[in-house]
């Protein structure tokens, strides 16, 4: 099955001032973009996991990237290479969405540190993407669970979240 992604990251903004005789202004129009063919080298991907997910209070959701999660069509899915993570924390969360590897055999490889973890608050946004043939390495059995945090207790959180990279 071919896989062709395109992940593009796009800010407009408009910081203004006003001035005596005027307004000034700073404009940023940016697109930051990531194709990727289908394949397993340098601008590839050909495996995609996508879904919406809620966490319960105080709990977490392990996504095992080697083996256990399925595509679209049922097929299991063993990636050895992340090429894109995208999670997106519903706007009606009242926690946060925290993204981490595993307790055990953790997929961190994007993060460093001891105990990485990143905060997605509700309606945020979180997108990585690399088009280097070395992606973000997933090792079954020793680094291949990515841990999604509910950040808080009393409510559960609903996310998004898509994963693309390689079988090999």
């Amino acid at each position: 099955m071919p896989l062709n992604s395109d992940l593009q990251v796009s800010l407009t903004s408009n910081l203004t001032s006003a001035l005596d005789l005027t307004t000034a202004q700073a404009q940023i129009q940016k697109v930051y973009r990531v194709l990727l063919a289908t394949g397993t080298g340098a601008n590839q991907a050909d495996k995609q996991f996508s879904d919406t997910r809620t966490i319960n209070a105080s709990s977490n959701d392990d996504l095992d990237l080697a083996g256990v999660l399925t595509d679209a069509f049922g097929a299991t899915i063993t990636f050895v290479k992340v090429k894109y993570l995208l999670v997106a924390a519903a706007a009606g969360n009242t926690n946060n969405v925290v993204i981490g590897g595993g307790a055990s055999n953790p997929f961190a490889s994007f993060m460093t540190g001891t105990t990485p973890a990143i905060l997605v608050k509700p309606g945020g946004v979180f997108a990585l993407a690399t088009p280097d043939a070395a992606g973000y390495a997933v090792t079954a059995a020793t680094a291949d669970i990515l841990r999604i945090t509910n950040g808080g207790a009393g409510t559960s959180v609903t996310y998004d979240i898509i994963i693309g990279g390689t079988s090999a």
